[in-house]
């Protein structure tokens, strides 16, 4: 009988022998000596060498081309973000046509649970080793439990956002006798009980691998650390409706970036490419002295890991998986419409100011998509560097927007970053609606609006007009709904948040409105599609209801071709 999650063979035989730029030693010798058949496990976790090997490869399975693909199909494909562009694969081209079906290769879940597997073996091992290295200090072993239980969370919290309710558990596979056939756990259970082991390990996470001005600082943000455990718990928090707990944990984020700014500014004297916003520390879209915009996406997409970023996947030209969501799926240069593109009404006449989305003086329209053949491709992540002007354009030719494509995937995936935790912190304020929380939300979303429209020190008007939303709470929920559009295109989040606010809706007038948009032919079967409450997640891969039959499927999709496992 097949289990869902693999055991700690499977484990061993993957371990990554080149993987991330950082990666920790590589697997023991007797794995090469010793048949599969007489690996022991006692002969493998013996020393602290062993634990940051397994640890490393949870990093390295969300790096592999199918987990990272993933990541975007279910949080971003059938949101109003994306249309089919060139080449598009027949299977992601019926997700963008609403026809979801349980066939599809993107209802298979493996890598996640690959990977939450490895991580509940870190989290059953390491004290074990603890206990009989004397190398590996207490600290060292919490630290990478969290470590651990941090990437776990992370994985479940992409299942139930994409799923709904899921097999959960937190026990290793580690016999190849065991059965692994659950029922699937309710999603509110399940966010419950990440939140209860992440508040568990939280204080034991390291706040900072190096010093900010190292060489290696950039692990800081590709290493779970205890701000990137608190911008998860900030995230479930807001799921669940917990405004209060959701504010303290952004909080604590936004608390240290503005430690690490103070810092910066007493090491360096004086820093042209952040200033505060507000109180708040941001990397300028047009640094100090410059005269053309560009700086924060080159800072943070184009380099990686930035001042801004909490935690993000790291990759770089040397190791041996790189960024293919990006390099196939996305434009990779300006003569080459990817695999997906956007729709026009994101981004068609903003430099005329005819534009409903964006600004034309919003950066983030002319850094996220670029007119290529008629349609707009997707150039967020996938540029090195922009270059642009926003002062006094008319046309788009004002822009004068200039780029570098990456030659390579090394593209680091952003999680979590700064704008998020002001972003989360805000709705959360706009939904707990005590006094005055309304105007603390608008003060954050601004704060996102403004650097995006060039704004340095905060001296720069806003391009939001308070009035038009303060004196009303719906007014407020859509105006941070399309802050986070603008500030997360392409980044793996729309769909999600979309599903977010339906599930606090109670229904889904707010997704179909928003999402038909892109729909150029059968709108009204697609928004009378789009109303069913359970069609909002996607439905069990046939294959596991095949070999589990505690799984029950969605039943928006036991019709057709799999009315037969249901019956």
């Amino acid at each position: 009988m097949r289990r869902i999650l693999p055991g700690i063979s499977a484990i061993l035989t993957s371990l990554p022998l080149g993987g991330l730029g950082w990666a920790f030693s590589s697997c023991s010798d007797f794995l090469d000596i010793l048949p599969m058949n007489d690996v022991v496990l006692e002969n493998y976790w013996t020393e602290k060498a062993d634990v940051t090997s397994v640890l490393n490869s949870c990093y390295e399975t969300l790096e592999n081309g199918d987990a990272l693909l993933r990541m975007c199909v279910w949080g971003e494909l059938r949101s109003d973000n994306i249309r089919a562009g060139a080449s598009v694969p027949n299977d992601i081209n019926e997700i963008l046509k609403e026809n979801l079906l349980p066939s599809s290769p993107f209802c298979n879940w493996g890598k996640f649970y690959e990977c939450i597997n490895r991580c509940n073996t870190v989290c059953h091992y390491a004290p074990l080793v603890q206990a009989i290295d004397p190398n590996y200090t207490e600290n060292e072993m919490r630290a990478n439990v969290a470590e651990a239980t941090m990437l776990r969370s992370l994985c479940y919290f992409y299942l139930i956002r994409t799923f709904r309710d899921v097999p959960y558990s937190t026990e290793p596979s580690i016999d190849d006798t065991q059965t692994y056939i659950l029922p699937a756990t309710p999603f509110n259970a399940v966010l419950d009980s990440l939140i209860t082991s992440l508040e568990s390990v939280k204080d034991d996470a390291v706040r900072r691998y190096y010093v900010d001005d190292s060489s290696n600082a950039w692990q800081n943000s590709s290493r779970v650390t205890r701000s990137a455990i608190q911008a998860l718990l900030a995230d479930l928090y807001l799921w669940r409706g917990d405004w209060d707990q959701a504010i303290a944990c952004c909080d604590a984020v936004i608390a240290f970036k503005q430690q690490q700014y103070q810092e910066m500014l007493e090491r360096e004297g004086n820093v042209n490419d952040i200033d505060l916003i507000d109180s708040i520390p941001m990397i300028l879209t047009k640094p100090v002295g410059s005269t053309m915009c560009g700086n924060a996406y080159n800072e943070i997409f184009g380099q990686g890991n930035s001042f801004e970023s909490i935690f993000e996947l790291y990759f770089s030209t040397t190791q041996s998986q790189h960024n293919s969501l990006v390099s196939s799926y996305y434009s990779y240069n300006d003569d080459v419409v990817g695999r997906l593109v956007a729709p026009d009404f994101l981004f068609k006449d903003v430099a005329t100011a005819s534009n409903n989305v964006f600004k034309r003086t919003d950066g983030r329209a002319y850094e996220s998509a670029e007119l290529q053949s008629s349609r707009y491709a997707i150039t967020k992540y996938a540029r090195t560097s922009v270059s642009y002007n926003t002062q006094n354009v008319t046309t788009e030719r004002d822009i004068r927007l200039t780029s570098s494509f990456r030659s390579e995937g090394n593209a680091n995936w952003i999680f979590y970053r700064l704008s998020d935790m002001l972003l989360i912190k805000a709705e959360a304020l706009i939904e707990r609606n005590s006094v005055g929380d309304l105007d603390k939300a608008f003060t954050l979303i601004d704060v996102v609006n403004k650097r995006a429209n060039d704004a340095v020190g905060g001296n720069r008007s806003s391009t939001l007009k308070k009035a038009d939303y303060i004196d009303s709470q719906a007014a407020m929920e859509d105006l941070v709904l399309e802050e986070r559009q603008r500030e997360f295109l392409y980044e793996g989040k729309r769909w999600f948040d979309l599903v977010r606010f339906a599930r606090r809706d109670g229904d889904n007038s707010r997704l179909v409105n928003l999402c038909t948009r892109k729909y150029l032919e059968n709108v009204n079967a697609l928004k009378i599609k789009l109303a069913d409450p359970n069609i909002i997640y996607f439905p069990y891969a046939k294959s596991e209801l095949k070999v589990n039959p505690l799984l029950t499927q969605n039943p928006a999709f036991t019709t057709g071709e799999d009315s037969e496992l249901t019956k």
